[in-house]
């Protein structure tokens, strides 16, 4: 042990540094993701709605955590990187030393050229967000895992730190001791206008104080190092452990966004959906046979919103040719030319009068109907037959009615999805045109098979019966009926003419759609007398073979 210096003002010089430690100790931060208010808040709320999120920090807190809880922060760290638009993390040197493994960990997953395709889903979105930290969550376990040397050492040199801050402490409180009994006695023999001299005992125990802060501090030093280097070591395989855990976050992401949208759920629907209803319609789309289809939806909805591109409402259509008529609309230029000339205008007139000026001919497509669009769908047990691509006819019918769903709430027109098979099998789905479609309930139309043999009779009953009560109600007509089958099966006379009669009187129209089995197209069958309009379907991976139905409905 030195000599102890004589004077208070020595003792303090020679204390100055932990003097400032003591009075303004450096602030470590638990998280490495800066955060607000709001953030937190964010993240509170989800973590109290998701009770996976609570199970895995539970997990990981028993295996990696028994005495602090960095394995939360981790978690907290993870959700926020993907749910901020743009994430900046803190310095190494604002951490806390125990959280240096986690900011190794959430730096190589911002660094990763995966993540940037993580956050075009999740930012912003809590719940997506949430979910690629559960995705994540094997990728943590084996992170944690392989770490554990570097989070001891981490949590050594955060002791080490604690210990060093405390003797900073000491020093302070030691030297102020030593000033007051300086105060109380007047010093100590010896002392002069250099500054008083405080009593022998109080004076050693400032130097020891001041000696073990420096121990304290040299062995905080020497943990850190260890840390480090315990840290630079792990480094490679966290990074590495982190691209492939971003990666498949980011595919479960991308491939539950498209699920939702080929379903048609919205950005903003799922916005306002509550976290557990949108959890748990999740769930449904990945574990149900619903999963296989949204490709084909999607496709389906894609193609008919092009299709409703095309068409033009009211339009004249495409030009063809040259008529005779009194459009003003559709005369030539040349005979819009002869009113310039005075001496013709009596012409003009007269031909006017007659029908007889040269117009544009054009002929197109529009839609006629107002009424509700009404999709039979045959779910007996042919149609879950597959076809080309492992398609089978009923997801091919299926797809089809979702794509007139989205055609009705486009018009705002009523749609019904009705499902049959034998006689005593149908089922209603009703979809008014003035209220949001449930997804709960689409999804339930898109997921119900029947089975059994076939009927005509029993679904378009239905069908006219529900277009008759519109009739009734709000004086619309010119429905449009769809049959979407694999089979052909006999009608009765009776019923045929009363058949006959409604369609008269309603004015609604019956587009035949024969699926997988070209042989109940033919002209001579039961479904082409029913229809207006009738098409076979051999190739079930071409959805444009039902183009013209969106153009024509």
């Amino acid at each position: 042990m030195g000599e102890t210096p004589g004077t208070l003002d020595e003792l303090a010089r020679r204390a100055g540094k932990w003097l400032s430690l003591s009075a303004a100790p450096p602030e470590r931060h638990t998280t490495a993701v800066i955060a607000d208010r709001f953030d937190r808040i964010t993240w509170r709320d989800t973590y109290e709605q998701s009770a996976a999120l609570r199970e895995l920090a539970e997990e990981l807190n028993e295996r990696h955590d028994r005495t602090r809880h960095h394995t939360t922060d981790l978690l907290t760290d993870v959700f926020l990187a993907a749910y901020k638009v743009n994430p900046r993390l803190r310095e190494r040197a604002e951490m806390d030393p125990s959280r240096l493994v986690n900011h190794q960990v959430i730096t190589s997953l911002v660094e990763s050229r995966e993540f940037a395709e993580l956050r075009r889903e999740t930012a912003g979105d809590p719940y997506a967000a949430a979910m690629a930290v559960l995705a994540q969550a094997t990728a943590l376990r084996r992170m944690l895992e392989a770490t554990r040397g570097a989070q001891d050492k981490a949590e050594q040199a955060r002791k080490a730190q604690q210990d060093a801050e405390h003797a900073a402490t000491a020093v302070a409180e030691t030297l102020q001791q030593a000033a007051d009994e300086t105060d109380r006695t007047g010093g100590a023999e010896g002392a002069d206008e250099d500054g008083a001299v405080p009593p022998p005992p109080a004076a050693d125990a400032v130097q020891h104080t001041i000696e073990a802060a420096e121990a304290s501090e040299a062995a905080a030093r020497q943990a850190a190092q260890a840390a480090t280097q315990a840290l630079a070591a792990a480094a490679p395989g966290i990074r590495i452990a982190a691209r492939n855990a971003v990666s498949k976050a980011a595919e479960g992401a991308r491939a539950e966004a498209a699920l939702m949208r080929a379903w048609g759920v919205g950005p903003g629907e799922l916005e306002r959906m509550p976290f557990g209803q949108r959890a748990r319609l999740a769930e449904r789309l990945r574990t149900s046979r619903l999963a296989e289809r949204a490709e084909l939806i999607g496709r389906f909805r894609q193609m008919a919103d092009g299709e409703r591109a095309r068409k033009v409402e009211n339009a004249t259509g495409e030009l063809v040719g040259v008529t005779l008529g009194n459009d003003l609309s559709r005369v030539i230029p040349s005979e819009l030319a002869n009113l310039g000339l005075p001496a013709l205008r009596a012409v003009f007139a007269a031909r006017y009068a007659a029908g007889e000026l040269m117009l544009y001919d054009s002929q197109g497509e529009q839609a006629t109907g107002r009424g509700a669009i009404i999709a039979c769908v045959d779910t007996s047990h042919s149609m879950y037959e597959a076809g080309p691509g492992g398609i089978t006819r009923e997801a091919w019918a299926k797809a089809c009615a979702l794509a007139l769903l989205d055609q009705a709430r486009h018009a705002r027109r009523d749609f019904v999805g009705i499902l049959f098979s034998a006689a005593d099998r149908l089922k209603v789905f009703r979809f008014p045109a003035d209220r949001p479609a449930d997804v709960a309930h689409v999804l339930d139309f898109a997921e119900t098979f029947l089975g059994g043999g076939t009927s005509y009779q029993r679904p378009l009953s239905a069908a006219g019966g529900l277009l008759e009560e519109e009739f009734n109600d709000a004086a619309r007509m010119r429905g449009d009926i769809v049959m979407l089958t694999d089979d052909d099966c006999g009608v009765t006379e009776e019923w045929m003419r009363g058949w006959n009669e409604a369609k008269h009187r309603l004015g609604f129209r019956v587009f035949g759609v024969a699926i997988g089995a070209p042989r109940v197209a033919e002209t001579d069958s039961v479904l082409d007398a029913l229809c207006d309009n009738l098409r076979a379907i051999e190739d079930l991976t071409d959805v444009h073979a039902a183009a013209d139905l969106f153009r024509v409905i």
